[in-house]
């Protein structure tokens, strides 16, 4: 297998909520809501970096497409790791994410490795990790 992920899909409880969210409060861009034309299609799309995408998909179409069970989810199965340039970047996205409605669960602060970082859940309680780490620069600020 090649490295060549292109898109990360989250499951969401609240499409138009979770847009707001990414949209209006996290400043990504999307073209909103699509395939509602479809059951089980409505989807939207965020641009991340360069060839990377982020969807979200409401869960309840994803457990159809993949015939697995419509289950409890659970925060700690993963984290969307978002690595910025300095420690005072990952403050200010903290503060934009609880501006728009995240709940922060581990507020930013100096980590056993030598970085900087914090945790926020999205609306649907997905985990992600603003973090600078002096060993992993963001490509744009190396």
């Amino acid at each position: 297998m090649k490295p060549r992920i292109t898109v990360i899909t989250l499951g969401v409880d609240d499409l138009e909520n979770t847009i707001r969210f990414y949209r209006d409060g996290l400043g990504l861009t999307t073209e909103g809501i699509i395939g509602q034309e479809f059951e089980y299609g409505a989807v939207a799309f965020f641009d991340l970096q360069a060839g990377l995408k982020l969807a979200v998909w409401p869960r309840k179409s994803l457990a159809h497409d993949t015939g697995i069970p419509l289950l409890e989810p659970s925060a700690t199965e993963f984290t969307l790791g978002h690595n910025v340039s300095s420690k005072a970047e990952v403050d200010t996205v903290m503060k934009q994410a609880q501006d728009a409605g995240a709940v922060v669960v581990k507020p930013a602060q100096d980590t056993f490795w030598g970085g900087y970082a914090g945790y926020f859940q999205d609306p649907d309680k997905h985990l992600w990790e603003v973090v600078w780490n002096p060993q992993l620069l963001p490509q744009d600020e190396a």
